[in-house]
Protein backbone atom coordinates (compact mmCIF):
# COMPACT_ATOMS: atom_id res chain seq x y z
CA UNK A 1 0.00 0.00 0.00
CA UNK A 2 1.49 3.03 -1.01
CA UNK A 3 2.26 6.34 1.16
CA UNK A 4 1.89 4.30 4.26
CA UNK A 5 5.33 2.31 4.20
CA UNK A 6 6.55 4.44 6.64
CA UNK A 7 3.32 4.29 9.26
CA UNK A 8 2.35 0.43 9.20
CA UNK A 9 1.63 0.77 12.72
CA UNK A 10 -1.20 2.70 12.09
CA UNK A 11 -2.38 -0.77 12.59
CA UNK A 12 -1.49 -0.70 16.56
CA UNK A 13 -4.09 -0.16 18.70
CA UNK A 14 -2.44 2.98 20.24
CA UNK A 15 -3.15 4.36 17.58
CA UNK A 16 -6.17 3.36 16.92
CA UNK A 17 -7.00 5.01 20.42
CA UNK A 18 -6.20 8.52 18.94
CA UNK A 19 -9.90 7.80 16.70
CA UNK A 20 -12.03 7.80 19.91
CA UNK A 21 -12.08 11.61 20.22
CA UNK A 22 -12.11 12.57 16.58
CA UNK A 23 -15.37 14.30 15.81
CA UNK A 24 -16.26 13.11 12.40
CA UNK A 25 -19.57 14.36 10.07
CA UNK A 26 -19.69 11.78 7.67
CA UNK A 27 -21.48 12.63 4.08
CA UNK A 28 -21.97 10.11 1.64
CA UNK A 29 -25.40 8.38 -0.17
CA UNK A 30 -25.61 4.80 -1.30
CA UNK A 31 -24.40 1.31 0.25
CA UNK A 32 -20.99 2.03 -1.25
CA UNK A 33 -20.36 4.85 1.94
CA UNK A 34 -21.79 2.80 4.69
CA UNK A 35 -18.98 0.59 5.69
CA UNK A 36 -16.83 3.68 5.78
CA UNK A 37 -19.35 5.28 8.30
CA UNK A 38 -19.65 1.75 9.90
CA UNK A 39 -15.72 1.49 9.78
CA UNK A 40 -15.38 4.93 12.01
CA UNK A 41 -18.11 4.06 14.49
CA UNK A 42 -16.40 0.80 15.26
CA UNK A 43 -13.32 2.54 16.10
CA UNK A 44 -14.94 4.96 18.64
CA UNK A 45 -14.82 8.21 16.09
CA UNK A 46 -17.60 10.30 17.31
CA UNK A 47 -20.02 10.81 14.91
CA UNK A 48 -21.71 14.25 14.88
CA UNK A 49 -23.66 14.30 11.99
CA UNK A 50 -24.13 12.16 8.90
CA UNK A 51 -25.30 14.24 5.93
CA UNK A 52 -27.09 12.10 3.05
CA UNK A 53 -29.53 12.70 -0.24
CA UNK A 54 -33.06 13.65 0.29
CA UNK A 55 -35.30 10.43 0.08
CA UNK A 56 -36.57 9.75 -3.59
CA UNK A 57 -39.24 8.34 -5.25
CA UNK A 58 -39.48 5.38 -7.28
CA UNK A 59 -41.69 2.35 -8.41
CA UNK A 60 -45.22 2.40 -9.08
CA UNK A 61 -46.25 4.09 -6.34
CA UNK A 62 -44.04 6.11 -6.03
CA UNK A 63 -42.61 5.21 -2.72
CA UNK A 64 -39.96 7.59 -0.90
CA UNK A 65 -37.19 5.75 -0.84
CA UNK A 66 -34.31 6.74 2.26
CA UNK A 67 -30.41 6.43 0.95
CA UNK A 68 -28.52 3.36 2.30
CA UNK A 69 -26.40 5.93 4.13
CA UNK A 70 -29.78 7.36 5.85
CA UNK A 71 -31.24 3.90 6.87
CA UNK A 72 -27.78 3.39 8.60
CA UNK A 73 -27.59 6.71 10.69
CA UNK A 74 -31.31 6.28 11.38
CA UNK A 75 -30.53 2.69 12.88
CA UNK A 76 -27.51 4.12 15.22
CA UNK A 77 -29.20 7.04 16.18
CA UNK A 78 -27.15 9.69 14.66
CA UNK A 79 -27.99 13.28 13.47
CA UNK A 80 -29.34 13.97 9.98
CA UNK A 81 -28.88 16.58 7.93
CA UNK A 82 -30.57 15.98 4.14
CA UNK A 83 -29.61 19.76 2.14
CA UNK A 84 -30.14 19.40 -1.48
CA UNK A 85 -27.23 21.80 -1.63
CA UNK A 86 -24.32 22.78 0.33
CA UNK A 87 -23.91 26.57 -0.87
CA UNK A 88 -26.04 28.47 1.54
CA UNK A 89 -24.40 30.06 4.24
CA UNK A 90 -26.33 28.62 6.95
CA UNK A 91 -26.06 25.08 5.43
CA UNK A 92 -22.35 25.71 5.86
CA UNK A 93 -22.94 26.98 9.48
CA UNK A 94 -24.83 24.62 10.35
CA UNK A 95 -22.41 21.69 9.63
CA UNK A 96 -19.58 23.83 11.48
CA UNK A 97 -21.92 24.32 14.75
CA UNK A 98 -21.47 20.19 14.89
CA UNK A 99 -17.92 21.13 15.72
CA UNK A 100 -16.35 18.39 13.79
CA UNK A 101 -12.42 17.98 13.62
CA UNK A 102 -12.54 16.37 10.47
CA UNK A 103 -15.26 15.93 7.52
CA UNK A 104 -15.23 12.20 5.47
CA UNK A 105 -16.74 12.27 2.00
CA UNK A 106 -17.72 8.62 0.87
CA UNK A 107 -19.34 8.58 -2.34
CA UNK A 108 -21.95 11.86 -1.48
CA UNK A 109 -22.86 13.12 -4.79
CA UNK A 110 -21.73 17.47 -4.04
CA UNK A 111 -19.17 19.68 -4.22
CA UNK A 112 -17.93 21.11 -0.42
CA UNK A 113 -17.53 24.90 -0.70
CA UNK A 114 -14.53 26.17 -0.26
CA UNK A 115 -16.11 28.05 3.15
CA UNK A 116 -16.36 24.19 4.70
CA UNK A 117 -13.32 23.08 3.12
CA UNK A 118 -11.34 25.94 5.26
CA UNK A 119 -13.53 25.74 8.25
CA UNK A 120 -12.76 22.45 9.51
CA UNK A 121 -9.80 21.74 11.66
CA UNK A 122 -8.42 18.78 10.18
CA UNK A 123 -9.66 19.36 6.58
CA UNK A 124 -11.91 17.31 4.50
CA UNK A 125 -10.95 14.12 3.05
CA UNK A 126 -12.66 11.70 0.65
CA UNK A 127 -13.05 8.31 -0.19
CA UNK A 128 -13.22 7.60 -4.37
CA UNK A 129 -13.26 4.49 -5.49
CA UNK A 130 -10.56 4.92 -8.35
CA UNK A 131 -6.96 5.61 -8.58
CA UNK A 132 -6.71 8.82 -9.09
CA UNK A 133 -6.05 11.14 -11.41
CA UNK A 134 -8.08 8.44 -13.51
CA UNK A 135 -11.34 8.38 -13.32
CA UNK A 136 -12.66 11.33 -11.51
CA UNK A 137 -15.83 11.49 -11.49
CA UNK A 138 -19.30 9.61 -10.44
CA UNK A 139 -18.91 6.58 -12.41
CA UNK A 140 -15.11 5.52 -11.57
CA UNK A 141 -16.46 1.81 -11.39
CA UNK A 142 -18.46 1.27 -14.29
CA UNK A 143 -15.96 3.69 -16.43
CA UNK A 144 -12.85 1.47 -15.76
CA UNK A 145 -14.06 -1.70 -16.52
CA UNK A 146 -15.74 -0.03 -19.91
CA UNK A 147 -12.35 1.35 -20.69
CA UNK A 148 -10.68 -2.05 -20.65
CA UNK A 149 -8.44 -1.15 -17.65
CA UNK A 150 -6.08 -3.89 -16.28
CA UNK A 151 -6.02 -1.53 -12.87
CA UNK A 152 -8.29 0.26 -10.70
CA UNK A 153 -8.18 0.94 -6.68
CA UNK A 154 -9.24 3.19 -3.94
CA UNK A 155 -8.11 6.67 -3.34
CA UNK A 156 -7.72 8.60 0.01
CA UNK A 157 -7.68 12.49 -0.80
CA UNK A 158 -7.68 15.75 0.56
CA UNK A 159 -10.82 17.72 -1.13
CA UNK A 160 -10.59 20.79 -2.93
CA UNK A 161 -13.15 22.71 -4.49
CA UNK A 162 -12.97 20.70 -8.15
CA UNK A 163 -14.41 17.04 -8.65
CA UNK A 164 -11.82 14.40 -7.13
CA UNK A 165 -8.97 17.32 -7.92
CA UNK A 166 -7.31 17.59 -4.46
CA UNK A 167 -4.11 16.07 -3.24
CA UNK A 168 -3.89 12.27 -2.75
CA UNK A 169 -3.09 10.92 0.66
CA UNK A 170 -2.91 7.16 0.03
CA UNK A 171 -4.21 4.90 -2.48
CA UNK A 172 -4.13 1.01 -2.78
CA UNK A 173 -4.40 -0.83 -6.25
CA UNK A 174 -6.79 -3.91 -7.39
CA UNK A 175 -6.26 -5.63 -10.69
CA UNK A 176 -9.06 -5.92 -12.86
CA UNK A 177 -9.60 -9.25 -14.54
CA UNK A 178 -11.56 -9.98 -18.36
CA UNK A 179 -14.31 -11.21 -16.05
CA UNK A 180 -14.91 -8.81 -13.61
CA UNK A 181 -18.12 -7.48 -12.88
CA UNK A 182 -19.10 -3.96 -11.67
CA UNK A 183 -21.26 -5.28 -8.74
CA UNK A 184 -18.31 -7.04 -7.38
CA UNK A 185 -16.09 -4.50 -7.69
CA UNK A 186 -18.71 -1.98 -6.17
CA UNK A 187 -18.32 -4.15 -3.08
CA UNK A 188 -14.74 -4.80 -2.93
CA UNK A 189 -13.66 -1.35 -3.08
CA UNK A 190 -16.46 -0.39 -0.91
CA UNK A 191 -14.41 -2.28 2.03
CA UNK A 192 -11.16 -1.99 1.03
CA UNK A 193 -12.10 2.04 0.71
CA UNK A 194 -13.45 1.69 4.55
CA UNK A 195 -9.96 -0.15 5.29
CA UNK A 196 -7.75 2.30 3.78
CA UNK A 197 -9.64 4.85 5.79
CA UNK A 198 -8.69 3.80 9.13
CA UNK A 199 -5.12 2.43 7.95
CA UNK A 200 -4.64 6.34 6.45
CA UNK A 201 -6.24 8.36 9.67
CA UNK A 202 -4.21 7.96 12.77
CA UNK A 203 -1.10 8.76 10.14
CA UNK A 204 -3.28 11.96 8.77
CA UNK A 205 -3.79 13.23 11.87
CA UNK A 206 -0.49 12.96 13.09
CA UNK A 207 0.73 14.78 9.87
CA UNK A 208 2.43 12.40 8.63
CA UNK A 209 1.70 11.78 5.26
CA UNK A 210 2.93 13.98 2.54
CA UNK A 211 -0.19 14.64 0.32
CA UNK A 212 0.88 14.24 -3.39
CA UNK A 213 -0.72 16.83 -5.67
CA UNK A 214 -2.27 15.46 -9.14
CA UNK A 215 -0.79 14.52 -12.14
CA UNK A 216 -2.38 16.61 -14.88
CA UNK A 217 -1.74 14.82 -17.96
CA UNK A 218 -2.77 11.49 -16.80
CA UNK A 219 -6.64 12.47 -15.52
CA UNK A 220 -9.44 10.89 -17.22
CA UNK A 221 -12.89 11.71 -16.55
CA UNK A 222 -15.67 9.02 -15.33
CA UNK A 223 -19.12 11.22 -15.88
CA UNK A 224 -22.44 9.46 -14.33
CA UNK A 225 -23.86 7.11 -16.70
CA UNK A 226 -26.64 8.13 -18.67
CA UNK A 227 -29.63 5.58 -19.18
CA UNK A 228 -29.42 5.70 -22.85
CA UNK A 229 -25.80 4.25 -22.74
CA UNK A 230 -27.20 0.93 -21.82
CA UNK A 231 -28.38 0.55 -25.61
CA UNK A 232 -26.03 -2.02 -27.45
CA UNK A 233 -25.05 -0.78 -30.58
CA UNK A 234 -23.69 -3.33 -33.25
CA UNK A 235 -20.93 -0.14 -34.63
CA UNK A 236 -19.10 -0.83 -31.41
CA UNK A 237 -17.07 -4.17 -31.06
CA UNK A 238 -18.17 -7.43 -29.39
CA UNK A 239 -15.52 -7.19 -26.51
CA UNK A 240 -16.57 -3.39 -26.36
CA UNK A 241 -20.37 -4.25 -25.67
CA UNK A 242 -19.29 -7.22 -23.21
CA UNK A 243 -17.44 -4.98 -21.10
CA UNK A 244 -20.75 -2.27 -21.29
CA UNK A 245 -22.75 -5.56 -20.27
CA UNK A 246 -20.53 -6.57 -17.27
CA UNK A 247 -20.16 -2.76 -16.29
CA UNK A 248 -23.83 -1.57 -15.87
CA UNK A 249 -25.32 -4.36 -14.53
CA UNK A 250 -27.43 -4.52 -12.44
CA UNK A 251 -27.15 -0.45 -11.77
CA UNK A 252 -28.19 -0.10 -15.47
CA UNK A 253 -29.85 -1.54 -18.23
CA UNK A 254 -28.11 -2.78 -21.01
CA UNK A 255 -30.67 -4.00 -24.04
CA UNK A 256 -31.42 -4.05 -27.78
CA UNK A 257 -34.70 -3.57 -29.68
CA UNK A 258 -36.31 -6.62 -31.42
CA UNK A 259 -40.08 -6.94 -32.54
CA UNK A 260 -41.14 -3.86 -30.52
CA UNK A 261 -39.39 -4.91 -27.57
CA UNK A 262 -36.47 -4.16 -25.06
CA UNK A 263 -34.94 -6.94 -24.56
CA UNK A 264 -32.17 -6.90 -21.38
CA UNK A 265 -28.94 -8.46 -21.22
CA UNK A 266 -27.87 -9.34 -18.04
CA UNK A 267 -25.11 -11.62 -19.07
CA UNK A 268 -22.63 -12.35 -22.19
CA UNK A 269 -19.91 -13.72 -24.11
CA UNK A 270 -17.49 -12.65 -27.28
CA UNK A 271 -17.07 -14.70 -29.65
CA UNK A 272 -14.23 -14.31 -32.60
CA UNK A 273 -13.06 -11.24 -31.20
CA UNK A 274 -11.17 -10.21 -34.41
CA UNK A 275 -13.56 -10.94 -36.85
CA UNK A 276 -14.68 -7.97 -39.01
CA UNK A 277 -18.35 -7.25 -40.44
CA UNK A 278 -18.94 -4.47 -42.97
CA UNK A 279 -21.52 -1.87 -41.58
CA UNK A 280 -24.48 -3.72 -43.11
CA UNK A 281 -23.93 -6.75 -41.95
CA UNK A 282 -23.99 -5.61 -38.02
CA UNK A 283 -26.94 -6.13 -35.80
CA UNK A 284 -27.97 -9.65 -37.66
CA UNK A 285 -28.47 -12.97 -35.92
CA UNK A 286 -25.70 -15.01 -37.49
CA UNK A 287 -27.49 -18.49 -36.04
CA UNK A 288 -30.76 -19.41 -34.29
CA UNK A 289 -28.84 -19.29 -30.85
CA UNK A 290 -28.42 -15.83 -30.60
CA UNK A 291 -25.17 -15.00 -31.83
CA UNK A 292 -24.63 -11.53 -33.17
CA UNK A 293 -22.24 -9.73 -35.59
CA UNK A 294 -20.86 -6.55 -34.47
CA UNK A 295 -18.08 -4.56 -36.38
CA UNK A 296 -15.50 -6.47 -34.45
CA UNK A 297 -16.32 -9.74 -33.03
CA UNK A 298 -19.42 -11.57 -32.26
CA UNK A 299 -21.77 -10.90 -29.12
CA UNK A 300 -23.10 -13.71 -27.59
CA UNK A 301 -25.87 -12.85 -25.22
CA UNK A 302 -26.18 -15.44 -22.20
CA UNK A 303 -28.91 -14.13 -20.04
CA UNK A 304 -31.52 -12.08 -21.21
CA UNK A 305 -34.89 -10.53 -20.06
CA UNK A 306 -38.31 -9.57 -21.62
CA UNK A 307 -40.15 -6.52 -20.74
CA UNK A 308 -42.21 -8.02 -17.16
CA UNK A 309 -40.33 -11.08 -17.07
CA UNK A 310 -37.40 -12.67 -14.98
CA UNK A 311 -33.98 -13.61 -16.24
CA UNK A 312 -33.81 -16.31 -18.44
CA UNK A 313 -30.54 -18.37 -19.72
CA UNK A 314 -30.03 -18.17 -23.37
CA UNK A 315 -31.49 -21.46 -24.80
CA UNK A 316 -34.67 -21.22 -22.33
CA UNK A 317 -35.37 -17.85 -23.59
CA UNK A 318 -35.35 -18.66 -27.05
CA UNK A 319 -37.14 -21.31 -26.92
CA UNK A 320 -40.37 -19.04 -25.55
CA UNK A 321 -39.22 -15.88 -27.58
CA UNK A 322 -36.43 -17.14 -30.86
CA UNK A 323 -34.92 -15.07 -32.83
CA UNK A 324 -34.30 -16.61 -36.14
CA UNK A 325 -31.03 -16.70 -37.68
CA UNK A 326 -30.82 -14.15 -40.61
CA UNK A 327 -33.19 -11.22 -38.61
CA UNK A 328 -31.98 -7.90 -37.87
CA UNK A 329 -31.75 -7.00 -33.92
CA UNK A 330 -31.69 -3.18 -33.44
Amino acid sequence: MENLKDFQESKNLKELENLKNLRVVFMGTPDFAVPSLKALVDVGCKIAAVYTQPPRSSGRGYKLNLTPVHRYAEEMGFPIRLPPTLRPMSTISEILSFKPDLVVVVAYGLLLPHALLKGVKYGCINVHASLLPRWRGAAPIQRAIMSGAKTTGVTIMQMDTGMDTGPLLTWTKVPLEETTKGLELYYDLSQKGAELLIRTLPAYLAKKLKPKEQLDQFVTLAPKIEKEEGFLDWSDSATALERKVRALNPFYSTYFHYKGERIKVLEAEVKEPFLYFMEEERGRALSDNLEISCSWGIFVPTVLQRPGGRPLNRDVFLRGFPIPAGDTIK
